[in-house]
């Protein structure tokens, strides 16, 4: 076995991230890289979007960006801009070939699909592959999503609907998202905020279809991909360990009350790239403390108070758009975090400070 000097194990978005930084600002022209990832090809397989709130090296895997949203609740709807931070959803398949075709030109760089095929000993690792401690209270956001095409236009394309709430909540939290891509394609998701466990929940493709047909009513169409996924809405554990810092959801880069994650591992990323040369002595990159303590409350609100969920996501946008934006994407100061709390139930979110 052949000896690297950083080994990125898990090749997903965190992985492949970090490689493509490390490869395109040269830092891995006098250094070797092994990159264990098990999966046979890269294709398509999810949807990643967010608001831009700052640069990335994805313009070019954007599938479309828009400049306005909006929110639903049973019989109230919202509808905000968002010009100075659009909202973007980048293509994996894209974003995987572009990297891909990349990292294959450096002959430092090295993949394998078994990680007994490299010698760890004296390698610096990046580690994305989460250990999850999950017990039956453990928060998840677990989704569906299709791909649908229409013979005639039917959407508009230049809005989303980030959150559907007029829909059947079954004692948890539960919204529709709609990104139309055209005025004949659109991703289409159902979104739960629960615990995973519940299987009742979990007839995702019978929701999107009843959605499709009876909400949006719309009954010519065709599904031309699926996705599915959990992530999860809790910290994973992990050990410190010399010589290994954790990337992507397993080094924390989720943001608990959203599930965001692309635009802070790609922070993560130009950290690390930035310290690379004393990497072992640089200070642990997270989400502020400050956001870490509100998703906490928000999360306990959340697991206590479902039924009142839909209400203070619709609340919680009183606030400017670029406010609550810049809050959801931790780019937020005091005054801007003040203006979204003053929106919230104060009661319900005290009760929640000693749950």
């Amino acid at each position: 076995m052949k000896d690297f000097n950083y080994t990125i194990i898990g090749g997903g978005c965190a992985g492949l991230s970090l490689a493509y930084e490390l490869d395109i600002h040269k830092k891995l022209d006098n250094k070797t890289l092994a990159i264990i990832e098990p999966r046979i090809e890269y294709k398509k397989d999810k949807t990643w979007s967010f608001w831009k709130v700052s640069p990335h090296n994805f313009e070019d895997c954007i599938k479309k960006s828009w400049q306005n949203f909006s929110i639903n609740i049973p019989n109230k709807t919202k509808y905000l801009e968002c010009n100075d931070h659009p909202y973007q959803s980048i293509d994996s398949g894209l974003f995987y070939e572009k990297i891909i075709n990349k990292l294959k030109q450096n002959k430092n760089i090295s993949f394998f699909k078994d990680i007994k095929e490299v010698k760890l000993e004296n390698s610096f690792i990046f580690n994305s592959v989460p250990v999850l401690k999950v017990n039956e209270d453990s928060l998840w956001q677990h989704f569906y999503g299709v791909d649908i095409e229409t013979k005639n236009n039917f959407f508009d394309d230049e809005i989303i609907n980030l959150m559907d709430f007029d829909c059947e909540q079954r004692g948890s939290v539960h919204f529709f998202y709609t990104l139309p891509y055209s005025k004949n394609k659109a991703l289409v998701e159902t979104t739960w905020l629960s615990k995973n466990n519940d299987v009742s929940q979990k007839d995702y493709a019978k929701q999107v279809k009843d959605y499709i047909e009876n909400h949006l009513n719309l009954k010519n169409y065709k599904i031309t991909y699926k996705e599915e996924g959990a992530i999860p809405l809790f910290y994973p554990s992990y050990e410190q360990e010399k010589n290994k810092i954790n990337i992507g959801t397993a080094g924390g880069m989720t943001r608990l009350s959203t599930g965001y994650t692309f635009l802070n591992i790609q922070e993560h990323s130009k950290y690390i790239r930035e310290n690379i040369e004393n990497i072992s002595k640089a200070k642990k990159f997270e989400i502020s403390k400050k956001y870490q303590f509100l998703d906490g409350i928000f999360l306990r609100v959340l697991r206590e108070n479902p039924e009142m969920m839909p209400n203070i996501f619709f609340k919680m946008f009183k606030s400017s758009s670029k406010t609550v934006i810049k809050f959801l994407s931790n780019k937020s100061n005091f005054l801007e975090d003040l203006s979204i709390i003053l929106k919230m139930p104060k009661w319900t979110f005290i009760k929640a400070l000693f749950y």
